[in-house]
C-alpha cells in the first residue's frame, strides 16, 4: 500500500473536510439518542455490553472507527470494517417479550444504525453553520454508502441522498419507542459516571452538550422521550453559537487529542490533506 494512499474517501470529499469540525462531537451524541429509539438496535448493544460501565469506551470506540475508516489508509479502514463485521456476527439478542433469539448483523439494524449517525453528523455540523450546500449534503449521504459498506451493508440498499434518507426515516418511525433500554441510554447521557470531583464540570459542560444534541433531534424524538425541547430556532441559534465558539479552539490544538487522525493523515498525504471547510467550494 502507497504511503500517499488518500483511504476511502480522500482529501477532495465532503466527508474528509466535515468530519474535522468540532461539532461532530454533539452530533455523535445524538445519534446515541437516535439510534436508542429503535428497540431491536439498542437492546442488541444492551444485552452484548457492559454500557453502564463502558459507555465511554462505547463511544470513543465509535469516534475512533470513523477517524480510521475517515482519514486512514484503505487498508486501516478495510481492516476496521472487517474487525466490526466479525464482532457482529458472534453476537445475537433475545426480545424479552416473544424469546425471539436474532442476530444483532441483521441488515434493517444495520441500515438503522448507519442512517441515525450520517443524518446525525450531516444535521448538527450543517444546522451549527458548517458551509454546505444541497449538492454537497447529498453528496455526503452518497459518500457514505462505502462506509455502510464497511459494517456489512449492500450499498445500493442504503440512501443515497437526503430524499432518500427522509423517506427511509418515514417509513421506520412506526418501529420507534422509548422503551427502558432508550431510557436507560437516556440517563447516562445526562448523568454519566464520573470521578466526584469532576461532577461538577458535568453538571455546567457536559449536560448543557448533552442537552443540545437532545434538543436537535427531531419533534418525533421529543415526542417519544416524552421531553420537551426548545423552539427550533433558539436549538439553531445555540448550535450555531456552540459551533462557533469551537472552531475558535486551534485546529492544530483540537486534532492533537489521540488518536491523532487527522495529524497522521496530514503527514501521509502532505499539508495540502488538512481538512478546511472552504475546500469544499473548489
Amino acid at each position: 500500500m502507497s504511503e500517499a494512499d488518500p483511504g476511502l474517501f480522500g482529501p477532495s470529499s465532503v466527508t474528509w473536510q466535515m468530519h474535522g469540525d468540532p461539532m461532530m462531537w454533539v452530533a455523535g451524541i445524538r445519534a446515541l439518542y437516535l439510534q436508542a429509539l429503535h428497540p431491536r438496535a439498542v437492546r442488541g448493544v444492551m444485552q452484548n455490553s457492559d454500557f453502564h460501565n463502558d459507555a465511554w469506551g462505547r463511544l470513543m470506540r465509535t469516534a475512533g472507527f470513523v477517524g480510521t475508516t475517515t482519514y486512514g489508509t484503505t487498508e486501516a479502514a478495510e481492516r476496521a470494517g472487517a474487525r466490526v463485521r466479525k464482532i457482529h456476527r458472534m453476537l445475537g439478542a433475545t426480545d424479552p417479550d416473544t424469546g425471539e433469539r436474532y442476530p444483532v448483523d441483521e441488515p434493517e439494524l444495520l441500515l438503522w444504525v448507519h442512517c441515525a449517525e450520517i443524518d446525525s453528523y450531516l444535521h448538527v455540523v450543517r444546522r451549527s453553520g458548517f458551509p454546505l450546500t444541497d449538492a454537497q449534503a447529498d453528496r455526503y449521504i452518497c459518500e457514505h454508502r462505502v462506509s455502510a459498506r464497511l459494517v456489512g451493508l449492500d450499498p445500493d440498499d442504503v440512501p443515497a441522498d437526503q430524499a432518500e434518507m427522509t423517506a427511509y426515516f418515514e417509513k421506520v418511525r412506526p418501529d420507534l419507542a422509548a422503551g427502558e433500554d432508550a431510557r436507560t441510554v437516556d440517563d447516562f447521557l445526562l448523568r454519566p459516571p464520573t470521578h466526584p470531583l469532576l461532577v461538577p464540570a458535568r453538571e455546567v459542560l457536559w449536560r448543557r452538550v448533552a442537552h443540545l444534541a437532545y434538543a436537535s433531534l427531531p419533534p418525533y424524538a421529543h415526542e417519544l422521550y416524552g421531553r420537551p425541547a426548545p423552539e427550533p430556532a433558539t436549538v439553531t441559534r445555540r448550535l450555531r453559537a456552540t459551533g462557533t465558539l469551537l472552531r475558535c479552539v486551534p485546529a492544530r490544538l483540537r486534532w492533537q487529542l489521540p488518536p491523532k487522525h487527522i495529524l497522521r493523515a496530514m503527514a501521509r498525504l502532505g499539508p495540502t490533506a488538512r481538512p478546511a471547510p472552504y475546500k469544499l467550494g473548489r
